[in-house]
């Protein structure tokens, strides 16, 4: 499931960070990166996942 959301998060970063963190305020940062410009808004999916993935346990929320 980790590579698909890393997948998902370079191609379709807001899906990304959704199947990663849910709804909240992660997920309205970087919708309003991807509409600045693909490339921050796929940084942004990718380093969230990452940090999700490197400690599971922590409660949701800004990343």
């Amino acid at each position: 499931m980790n590579i698909i959301r890393l997948l998902l998060g370079f191609f379709l970063p807001p899906l990304g960070v959704f199947l990663t963190v849910g709804v909240g305020p992660t997920l309205f940062i970087n919708i309003l990166l991807t509409l600045l410009g693909w490339l921050p808004g796929s940084v942004h999916a990718i380093w969230v996942i990452a940090k999700h993935n490197e400690n599971p346990n922590r409660e949701e929320g800004i990343y």
